[in-house]
């Protein structure tokens, strides 16, 4: 399915949401036993919970047009409920129900940014729908904050608790019991997907909630909140602080340039490759191309090269230390959320700034924040709140046989890659040997590719995302999600998965096609063959794997 493809699916899930008056005049096509059973969800009683709406959704069928073949959907019965279990806290959860054809399974999926809404549940919903998965997201309680701006969480921690802890837990319980109204049976099998906020909700699942899931599957996810917010700012003040040191496309692309090359030369990335391949292993210093005579459009001024090294260390102590993670060489680009995007004011802000001032106040300006003596009053008040998924211990998921599956892209300029490796390290170390923790969890980086998806390495891995085209097939080869499944019922562990880049968004002409190897292993060429073939690369466990910082 293409990137089209995709966006139609969504469209239509979009449809059956907005238009209540025309799904419900054409609903006898969904069957009359599941509309009454649908409709009667209305009445379930559940504590602390209002059934919002529960409404058939009718099939539609696939259908050709000019842009290219748009998917129809099967049946379904749409709920929407509100959890409202303590003063200030109002959890979303919208839960979408097979009328025909329910696998037994139960799918979660979760959100991004400050969360406030649905929509960016909906790529995995439709996804699961197509299984016949009962499936579920929820708004994470932000409502009526947006992805992008959290202004409208400012006193209101039950609200931050909920987005940072407990809101995928409500939509799991909430969903189930709904689930359950409507079959008359208790699932058996239950799956989570999600990236970014929803990499955090899963991760939060597997370390506190181990009975919700038998299998997790999260990209890029969020672990330190508060310090991956800081990186942000870090970027943004390093581009805008003085004049002459914003970074133009044009300079992202001599800089992604001199990366690449300077990588190839160490033995990191392959001749022709627009991306890295161990970026963790390179070594680049951006002051290479500063320019040594007259600024040009050739050359880095020492503004920006400063901006460019910024960008690289992350956040550091006025001493030099480091505080956090940067980004990675082979990141610089101008994409959707790329460095182009760090570096620009969303509503004459930082972007994703909006988390200081539930600290800081309405008033707070981003020119006047000092790391040193602001992070710790930050992390003194949110710290408790909304990094928990920097704590606790797999221990519990791994012993009732969960399975999880971490993602991240090494060009991704949102959340750090470094810091999903250190995480697998750390719990590694919990449990006293990688290879136990290989049994119930493991890790894939995916060079060149930026945040959830998107940049330029192969980014078709996983059919849940809706950012990059669905992969090429729906085994468990080519799809992490059919992995997971894979590993959860069959016992097959995931050791190779071939992530694909097509060609263009309509063809679905396959231009490239590499292995994604489980951490510690990395894909290594193995001299002969194209490179643009997944059999001409073996995974190598490297002599010595990165440690966490």
């Amino acid at each position: 399915m293409t990137r089209t493809h995709r966006l139609a699916v969504l469209s239509a899930a979009a449809f059956c949401c907005t238009v209540p008056g025309a799904a419900l005049a054409q609903s006898a096509t969904a069957g009359s036993n599941a509309q009454t059973r649908c409709s009667a969800l209305s009445n379930v009683k559940l504590a602390n919970t209002t059934i919002e709406s529960a409404m058939p959704i009718p099939a539609k069928a696939d259908e050709a047009t000019l842009t290219g073949d748009v998917p129809g959907y099967p049946a379904f019965c749409r709920v929407v409920a509100r959890v409202r279990s303590a003063p200030g806290s109002d959890i979303g959860v919208e839960l979408w129900l097979p009328a025909e054809g329910w696998t037994g399974v139960f799918h979660g999926n979760g959100s991004g940014g400050f969360a406030g809404s649905f929509a960016l549940g909906y790529s995995g919903m439709a996804e699961g729908l197509r299984r016949g998965f009962a499936t579920a997201t929820t708004d994470a309680g932000t409502a009526p904050a947006t992805p992008l701006e959290g202004e409208a969480l400012i006193g209101q921690p039950r609200k931050w608790r909920d987005w940072g802890r407990l809101s995928t837990h409500v939509m799991t319980t909430t969903g189930k019991a709904l689930t359950k109204a409507f079959y008359g049976r208790e699932a058996r099998k239950s799956y989570y997907t999600g990236c970014s906020t929803g990499g955090q909700m899963g991760l939060i699942e597997a370390l506190y909630y181990p009975q919700d899931y038998d299998g997790i599957l999260v990209g890029a996810p969020v672990m330190n909140r508060t310090w991956g917010h800081a990186a942000v700012l870090w970027n943004y003040a390093a581009a805008n602080r003085e004049p002459g040191r914003v970074l133009s496309d044009a300079k992202l692309k001599l800089l992604n340039d001199a990366a690449i090359a300077t990588c190839w030369k160490q033995g990191h990335a392959l001749a022709g490759d627009r991306f890295i391949m161990d970026p963790l292993s390179c070594r680049f210093d951006p002051q290479i191309l500063q320019c040594k005579a007259a600024p040009s459009a050739n050359c880095l001024t020492e503004g920006e090269v400063a901006t460019a090294r910024a960008f690289y260390s992350g956040p550091t102590s006025s001493t030099g230390d480091r505080s956090f993670y940067g980004w990675l060489p082979g990141s610089e680009m101008p994409d959707t959320f790329g460095w182009s995007f760090l570096q620009k004011p969303i509503k004459d802000a930082p972007p994703f700034g909006g988390l200081f001032k539930w600290v800081f106040g309405t008033d707070w300006d981003w020119k006047g924040f000092d790391f040193d003596r602001d992070m710790p009053l930050v992390d003194e008040r949110l710290d408790a709140i909304v990094n928990d998924a920097t704590r606790g211990s797999l221990a519990d998921y791994a012993a009732r046989g969960g399975k999880l599956i971490v993602f991240h892209g090494l060009a991704d300029t949102l959340v750090p890659p470094e810091q999903s490796v250190a995480f697998f390290d750390r719990h590694a170390a919990q449990i006293g040997d990688p290879a136990r923790l290989g049994e119930n969890a493991r890790l894939f980086m995916a060079p060149g590719m930026m945040h959830c998806g998107g940049g330029t390495g192969p980014d078709a891995f996983n059919a849940t995302l809706g950012i990059p085209p669905r992969p090429p097939s729906d085994d468990p080869q080519h799809d992490l999600f059919s992995a997971l499944i894979a590993w959860a019922e069959e016992g097959k562990a995931p050791d190779r998965i071939t992530a694909t880049r097509f060609a263009d968004a309509g063809s679905g002409k396959i231009a490239m096609q590499r292995p994604l190897c489980p951490w510690p292993q990395r894909a290594v060429y193995r001299g002969t063959g194209s490179t643009d073939a997944a059999s001409s690369f073996r995974c190598e466990t490297p002599g010595k794997a990165r440690g966490e910082r």
